[in-house]
């Protein structure tokens, strides 16, 4: 399985061209400073596993992914800009202004493997939410099925309110995992770091 989440890193990177790690502006206030985080997407992505699937959920809300290392921020930023009219397309036909949004991965580990792109919602703080909308990355992604090693990408769009600084569980199914609990003291200890190292940066 360790391979697999090399392979999904790096596929995930491929989507976007690189682009420049853009510097903290009035309405990043609040916001941990870009350019200075060092996790990979491994360490802050939820995975689920089924006999068939191997599933993978990537936050791409800015809280999150400045904590990554600066091309990997850059990346995933670049991915957000890039389909940033499908998605304000689709959230607008589930009649919101925004949304909450991950990057989903499944990966087929048996040969012809079907996957049900329905099946993933989240459970927070006694509620539930199904994805309101989503954002196809693959070309293949209407097929819904993957051969052994193959995957399929998409950006899934929720409800706006889902606190992700607080637990939630990720179900496939009748599968879940716990993992974001985990995830977020991972995320706390980075965000200090984040800001002990803008802060040691000379001032221009």
């Amino acid at each position: 399985m360790r391979a697999f989440w090399r392979f999904s890193a790096s596929a995930a990177l491929a989507l976007a061209v690189c682009g420049g790690v853009p510097g903290v502006r009035a309405q990043d206030a609040g916001l941990p400073p870009a350019g200075f985080g060092s996790l990979r997407q491994d360490e802050v992505a939820v995975r689920l596993t089924t006999p068939a699937l191997a599933i993978r959920a990537l936050p791409l809300d800015e809280r999150v992914i400045r904590l990554l290392a600066p091309d990997t921020y850059s990346s995933l930023a670049e991915l957000k800009r890039s389909r940033a009219g499908a998605i304000a397309s689709a959230a607008r036909a589930a009649g919101l202004d925004s949304t909450t949004q991950f990057v989903i991965t499944f990966f087929g580990i048996q040969p012809d493997t079907r996957f049900e792109p329905d099946q993933v919602y989240i459970s927070s703080q006694n509620s539930f939410y199904r994805p309101l909308g989503v954002v196809p990355l693959s070309s293949r992604w209407s097929e819904g099925r993957l051969g052994q090693r193959e995957q399929a990408v998409a950006i899934y769009l929720f409800q706006p309110d889902i606190p992700l600084l607080q637990p939630f569980t990720l179900y496939y199914g009748d599968q879940s995992s716990n993992a974001w609990q985990a995830i977020l003291r991972t995320l706390e200890s980075e965000r200090s770091r984040v800001l002990a190292r803008a802060a040691g940066q000379p001032r221009p």
